[in-house]
């Protein structure tokens, strides 16, 4: 059995995130684009870690696929260890992922936060730059979470319930069009393509895992459009939207908010995947949230060495 079947079995079994559920990397990367790294003992799986294989002529690249901000080590340490024998097990299992990751020339990976230890990878010759993203870890008390939110904020909502009406739809490409306004308003072209955005919804609707949310005034007019996804712990801010002539009417505030009561229904935290992005960054922060450090991990060999990729 491969270790990509293995992955899916464990995958069964065990509740991973979202993002690193045999699944979503079917529909980000296609079915025999990636696979994992696996730790096992008498006892089964103890450690798996996804990736993706990218060929670039003549480069072998283990990467990040589009739409999918991070990947999960998981790890099945012994029951009732000692703090030192718990770090002993993590440097052992995370020192054998990284020797079962197959041969590359360029290896960029990004880890949840649960990756708080990243030596393995240092000691055979990795680097890691901290990344950020924001998260409201209890959504329990949504007076409380909407207290918390800055003033501004807190304005702009209330100022976008008097000029636009929330839905609920169905209608991927819907979304695709305000989207690619919001990056035609900055001369930019989308980072993903709408065929890719497609598949992600059709999988992610087939098991009931993400709720597009739209702003529309009463002439009809579409000012915003968030898409949400969520698994049994977390729910995430995949994409957003809005039309670059109606941005004044704070209908993306109002989506965040109504994306926010949303996943307290659903499950207990919100996570807005962060940005390194300047003006990003302050919006998601505006929301009261946790600033959450995460790792993004690189290796280059070969040319890329030459190149300074």
């Amino acid at each position: 059995m491969s270790n990509r079947q293995r992955y899916r079995e464990l995958c069964r079994r065990v509740s991973l995130p979202l993002f690193s559920q045999d699944w979503w990397l079917d529909a980000v990367a296609g079915p025999d684009a990636w696979d994992a790294a696996l730790v096992r003992d008498k006892t089964g799986i103890v450690a798996s870690v996804p990736y993706v294989v990218r060929k670039v002529f003549p480069f072998r690249l283990l990467t990040m696929p589009r739409l999918t901000p991070r990947f999960h080590i998981w790890m099945d340490p012994p029951e009732g260890q000692k703090l030192s024998s718990f770090y002993s097990f993590e440097i052992r299992v995370l020192t054998e992922l990284v020797e079962d990751l197959p041969r590359f020339d360029r290896f960029h990976q990004k880890y949840s936060y649960a990756l708080t230890n990243w030596l393995p990878f240092y000691w055979r010759g990795y680097c890691a730059t901290t990344r950020y993203s924001y998260v409201l870890p209890d959504l329990s008390d949504l007076d409380s979470v909407y207290s918390g939110f800055r003033e501004n904020i807190r304005r702009e909502i209330r100022k976008a319930l008097r000029a636009v009406q929330v839905e609920v739809t169905d209608n991927v490409d819907t979304f695709l069009d305000l989207g690619e306004m919001t990056f035609s308003r900055q001369g930019l072209r989308p980072s993903y393509s709408r065929q890719l955005v497609r598949r992600v919804d059709l999988a992610c609707a087939e098991r009931d895992r993400r709720r597009i949310l739209l702003a529309r005034d009463n002439a009809g007019r579409l000012h915003a459009a968030l898409y949400l996804v969520w698994d049994d712990e977390s729910a995430y801010y995949l994409l957003g939207g809005s039309d670059p002539e109606l941005r004044t009417s704070g209908a993306a505030s109002l989506l965040m908010w109504e994306a926010i009561r949303f996943a307290a229904g659903v499950c207990g935290v919100f996570d807005f995947e962060g940005s390194m992005i300047e003006p990003v960054e302050r919006f998601f922060r505006s929301f009261g949230a946790q600033r959450v450090p995460y790792f993004g991990i690189t290796k280059n060999r070969h040319l890329f060495k030459l190149l300074n990729f």
